[in-house]
């Protein structure tokens, strides 16, 4: 993690978070719910705004996946507010970090918009168990246990992205 750079916090408004994966329904709404619920009970809810949003647009206006609201629901988080956005330049450039499930995302991001590729990371890039791995993997075409499988992925991500924000305010996740 040493080698991501990530934004300085602006003085004048909280860091702007966002989430981005191929449809908004799975994985990125369960890490916008994640992040926002974490750093809320580690006092940082004030510091980081989060969102999420998706880079097709086949589910625009949708909820989140079924699988998604049960899976975070067993997690004791709700999901059930959620509804599908796709990204645009304009979303993509509001911005102060852009944090992308999986390699195809980042592909997507930067040709989307060239100038913000030094906001852009992978989210498993702060899993302490990630061994190598660099993307989390959909669930769609899985049944519930990939979506409580890849829900733990991301919670441990979400964990060490919020250990490394450089926002003050609040206790980090003990590690």
């Amino acid at each position: 993690m040493s080698s991501i750079r990530l934004p300085e916090p602006p003085s004048d408004r909280p860091l702007r978070v966002d989430f981005v994966c191929l449809g908004n329904i799975c994985r990125s709404p369960m890490a916008e719910v994640v992040l926002r619920e974490h750093a809320a009970r580690l006092g940082l809810g004030e510091r980081i705004v989060t969102g999420s949003w998706g880079i097709g647009d086949w589910h625009v206006g949708q909820g989140a996946d079924e699988r998604t609201v049960a899976a975070l629901e067993r997690a004791g988080l709700d999901g059930t507010l959620h509804r599908a956005r796709a990204i645009d330049a304009e979303s993509a450039g509001a911005a102060d970090l852009l944090v992308a499930l999986d390699r195809g995302h980042v592909e997507s991001l930067a040709a989307l918009r060239p100038d913000l590729v030094d906001r852009v990371v992978l989210l498993r890039a702060f899993d302490p168990e990630a061994r190598g791995e660099t993307d989390v993997p959909d669930p769609y075409w899985s049944g519930p246990e990939e979506f409580d499988r890849v829900l733990a992925m991301i919670t441990r991500s979400v964990d060490g992205l919020l250990g490394a924000l450089p926002v003050d305010g609040g206790e980090r996740p003990s590690r």
